[in-house]
């Protein structure tokens, strides 16, 4: 399990707004992950929605998609895993207001490596940082666009 928070000063409204967009995504991944998404474009965000992305994890290309579980504007979404390298992806997005121009964003992802005994070795050896440091430059991006969006 993996939780990030931030609190940002504009509406609940933008910051959802931004995170529901996805061509945002390839705005606030590391650039050494290579992502790129592969879904036509417009991609209309609802519950049922799927995305397709292609990235690089320590060099090796892989193949990710993801649905919409969950889509509640202003306050919540949910992507899960549908193909990819996790045996578990669920990431909750979740948006409080803070007063009158104040919102709170959490990030809370549930994962699950596969292969056993050998995936829990490699969670502890690098996945776990890689996840950390993932959303760390996630927390530093959404905070650089939406500071420049205001």
């Amino acid at each position: 399990m993996l939780e990030r928070s931030q609190r940002l000063e504009l509406p609940i409204e933008q910051a959802f707004e931004f995170h529901g967009e996805a061509a945002n995504l390839e705005a606030i991944t590391p650039p050494w992950l290579g992502f790129e998404i592969t879904t036509p474009r417009p991609i209309e965000m609802r519950v049922g929605t799927r995305l397709d992305y292609r990235l690089k994890l320590h060099g090796v290309p892989v193949r990710w998609q993801t649905r919409i579980e969950a889509w509640e504007p202003p306050t919540r979404f949910v992507d899960v895993q549908v193909e990819g390298p996790y045996k578990l992806w669920e990431h909750t997005h979740t948006f409080a207001a803070d007063g009158d121009d104040a919102v709170l964003i959490e990030d809370r992802v549930r994962y699950a490596l596969p292969l056993g005994p050998l995936g829990l070795i490699a969670h502890r050896l690098f996945v776990r940082n890689d996840v950390e440091r993932i959303f760390d430059f996630r927390r530093e991006a959404v905070a650089g666009q939406l500071a420049t969006a205001r």
